[in-house]
């Protein structure tokens, strides 16, 4: 996803969701995201969570990089790249993506990278723990009270801008 600061210089935004679960595992915001800041997401990620089987992902440069495959494949994680210009073989990133943007994204005017990265950070525990999802029940995927998921088997991941 895309967005920008008052001062009109770019934010990018990479989400990283659990497909079982639901959960946004991690949100990055930066000005520029290369294919080793996803090696370092992923890394971050897979440490407290585990190694997933799948990564669903769009052909961003930073996705289909040799580096970040090569890594993938050392841990044995398989690749699975949407089609360009096919967002609904990604749905559960894109439907996120639309949520971040409609609930935060659209009403919020950031005037550094550092106040996007807290804002979007709170909006996405507050997503996780807080929010009701319709397909829990109208109960969040991450309450407090629950603790860690189990180690997801298939996360997706964006950092196309949503639509």
């Amino acid at each position: 996803m895309m967005d920008r600061t008052a001062d009109g210089r770019p934010l990018k935004i990479l989400t990283l969701i659990d497909e079982f679960t639901k959960e946004a595992l991690a949100i990055y915001v930066a000005r520029r995201i290369r294919a080793h800041d996803v090696i370092d997401l992923l890394a971050d990620v897979m440490i407290e969570r585990g190694i997933p089987e799948h990564i669903r992902s769009d052909n961003g440069p930073e996705m289909v990089a040799k580096g970040l495959r090569a890594w993938l494949g050392r841990l044995g994680t398989k690749t699975l790249y949407i089609q360009p210009g096919s967002p609904w073989e990604n749905g559960y990133c894109e439907s996120f993506n639309g949520k971040l943007r409609n609930e935060l994204l659209n009403g919020e005017l950031f005037y550094t990278l550092r106040e996007a990265q807290v804002l979007i950070e709170q909006w996405r525990c507050h997503y996780n723990r807080v929010r009701p999802h319709s397909a829990f029940g109208y109960r969040p995927p991450a309450p407090e009270g629950w603790g860690l998921a189990p180690s997801p088997r298939f996360i997706s991941i964006t950092g196309k801008k949503a639509a």
